[in-house]
């Protein structure tokens, strides 16, 4: 079948739900209304109120839902609305969620999913646009994934919803429905932890992942130079050894994502190419990112956002470097 990001996860939550009936969803109008973007539609016709219901409006009591039920034997799958609106559920992902194996020397586990949407791109209001995926990525036990591909958001939510751990599941909604792809039918799973490799390349790598994926593509199909474009589907776990071995290859590196550049996940990944491919860089490692400032409204976010000339202009120099 053919279908969107939004269609996919959809897709996804259906499939799950009819395969194990320790399933369930619950979250900021999730039920009654099938969520502010759709992804829960018919979920609650399906499934009935019992495993499909809306919380009140407390992040943190949604994900300490989420917690207490995965401790007791289901696989919850909590959703926030907005990315920007999860930080008041931080203190459950850290000081619970992440470490109930540890804290219990794994007599407990916390298998949960808290879905959100993530990023900017859409003319959205303060709280809307973050793309704090870096800050959750530094969380031990706390698994990150940002799939860029409805035949990725399927498989890789699939796998969040089946894995023994919580996972944060961050859908990019610039592009939920600006494209559609075949999917497959019935249960599969994309592993967490592992990158694709998107377009491959001998002169330079570029590293992205979630909404920045397409840009990037954009500007890599505009190019003279050959590049290897990886997408990392998630960020913890993180993929080094495909990234590293790519730049080998290749001698350069250059990483995009729409995050404020201080801090951000490309840092890591810069990093990781310094500690296992540093004598094979023949150029600097470029970042190419959002500005160290909130996102700003409206029309400004494309000039804050990546963009292909810019993606395409810092690629160039690095090959010509």
């Amino acid at each position: 079948m053919k279908a969107t990001i939004v269609e996919a996860v959809n897709d996804a939550l259906h499939t799950e739900m009819a395969r194990d009936d320790r399933t369930l969803v619950f979250g900021e109008d999730v039920a009654r209304s099938g969520g502010v973007f759709r992804a829960t539609d018919g979920l609650l016709d399906a499934f009935g109120e019992k495993r499909v219901r809306d919380m009140p409006l407390s992040e943190i009591a949604i994900v300490g839902a989420a917690v207490g039920l995965a401790t007791h034997g289901y696989r919850p799958v909590a959703e926030i609305q907005f990315s920007g609106f999860l930080p008041p559920a931080f203190d459950q992902l850290v000081s619970n969620a992440s470490r109930i194996r540890w804290r219990t020397r794994g007599r407990l586990s916390a298998p949960m999913v808290v879905r959100t949407p993530y990023g900017a791109g859409v003319r959205a209001l303060e709280h809307h646009s973050e793309s704090l995926e870096a800050a959750y990525a530094h969380v031990p036990g706390l698994k990150v994934a940002v799939p860029s591909t409805p035949g990725d958001a399927k498989g890789l939510l699939a796998a969040a919803i089946r894995d023994p751990d919580p996972v944060l599941f961050m859908e990019p909604k610039r592009v939920y429905r600006s494209f559609r792809e075949e999917v497959s039918e019935g249960s599969y799973t994309v592993p967490l932890g592992e990158a694709a490799v998107r377009r491959e390349g001998s002169d330079v790598t570029v590293v992205s992942w979630g909404a920045m994926m397409h840009p990037t593509l954009r500007a890599v199909d505009e190019l003279d130079a050959s590049a290897e474009v990886i997408d990392l589907r998630s960020i913890s776990p993180f993929d080094r050894e495909t990234v590293v071995e790519s730049v080998k290859k290749t001698g350069r590196c250059v990483v995009v994502h729409e995050a404020a550049k201080s801090g951000g996940f490309g840092a890591e990944v810069a990093a990781t190419v310094a500690e296992g491919a540093l004598i094979y860089l023949e150029a600097p490692l470029r970042r190419v990112t959002g500005f160290d400032t909130p996102v700003p409204l409206l029309a400004m976010e494309d000039y804050y956002l990546p963009h292909p000339p810019r993606i395409a202009a810092a690629i160039e120099e690095t090959v010509e470097f």
